[in-house]
């Protein structure tokens, strides 16, 4: 309803707004007030022949090498349908256009695209590759990526943007997924983090927990008890200046025994990409400094009980031992 105006004829100020046709009329007479009133929404455009409503063009993206907004002189068919000379003009433009491109445009026209490729390969959600795409453009700008391997900065771009929204990627799987030199990314990522002045946290080991523990078949009781003994080694400052993938690999190997789902050493170590000595040696650790030996006994009497309970005969016991 519109208050701030009365009809010209009944002096009525019942009002309605049509904000399809653009009018105001008048509910007591009937008479149309205003028939070119200005849209004051949103600017729903359709260039295409589908029924959906979209904005007149597609969101700028960091990932695209013009932000989305750029043109091109494409190669359709109906160039040829043109007068020779027209063809000619219609070419040279196509090809003008292109040599006119800078060096920074033509740098993140083709780091774009391999960063498109190993965001695939590594699983990247579409918000990560985003955030990584605009890490690596502010590289650019500033001059960092000059004497370096493009992809190592990719690679550098993309780790750095998963550290900082705790997504489960470690060092050694970005590495030996995208074919790279573990110590060059290293170098890379950290020089590039520190030249624009980005703080990453430490990685928790906890962020790796369901997804080692899935590619394990670990049930989500085994998940749950491995969380919770992360939660008192952190608290008895255990965790301190250790890989968070050796303690996350520890943590399962632990809660597996008390659980009963029992992995070797060796299998954990396959997943994780840790050494079994890093396994042996976190494990130690949590056994002897959080007292976790009764724990693992209590369980494993506990599962013995209901074996009897149950009339089932004992199984027999895996070779699980820590060799010394």
């Amino acid at each position: 309803m519109v208050t701030k105006k009365s009809c010209p004829e009944c002096k009525s100020d019942k009002l309605s707004v049509d904000h399809k046709r653009g009018e105001i009329v008048c509910n007591s007479c009937g008479i149309v007030m205003d028939e070119n009133m200005l849209d004051q929404g949103q600017e729903w455009r359709e260039f295409s022949d589908g029924q959906d409503e979209r904005r007149s063009g597609a969101p700028s993206s960091y990932a695209k090498h013009d932000m989305g907004t750029g043109t091109e002189v494409g190669t359709s068919s109906e160039v040829y349908g043109l007068s020779v000379k027209d063809r000619r003009k219609y070419l040279r433009l196509r090809k003008w256009h292109n040599r006119s491109s800078t060096s920074l445009e033509r740098n993140l026209k083709y780091a774009l695209a391999d960063l498109k490729r190993i965001s695939s390969l590594l699983n990247i959600p579409p918000k990560i590759e985003e955030e990584a795409a605009r890490i690596y453009r502010m590289a650019v700008e500033k001059g960092l990526v000059r004497g370096r391997s493009m992809e190592c900065v990719v690679v550098g771009a993309i780790y750095i943007a998963s550290r900082q929204f705790n997504l489960p990627r470690s060092l050694n799987e970005v590495c030996q997924l995208t074919n790279n030199n573990k110590r060059d990314v290293g170098k890379t990522y950290r020089f590039i983090a520190r030249e624009l002045g980005i703080r990453m946290a430490p990685s928790g080991a906890g962020t790796y927990i369901p997804k080692f523990a899935n590619k394990l078949g670990f049930s989500a009781e085994t998940q749950t008890q491995a969380q919770k003994i992360l939660e008192i080694a952190q608290t008895s400052e255990l965790t301190s200046g250790r890989g968070p993938t050796g303690l996350a690999a520890a943590a399962l190997y632990v809660a597996s025994l008390i659980t009963g789902e029992k992995r070797t050493q060796r299998e954990i170590a396959d997943v994780v990409g840790v050494t079994e000595v890093t396994i042996r040696n976190r494990y130690k650790e949590m056994i002897e400094k959080l007292n976790l030996d009764p724990l693992i006994e209590e369980a494993k009497k506990k599962r013995e009980e209901e074996r009897i309970a149950m009339g089932q005969t004992e199984e027999p016991e895996e070779e699980l031992r820590i060799q010394e």
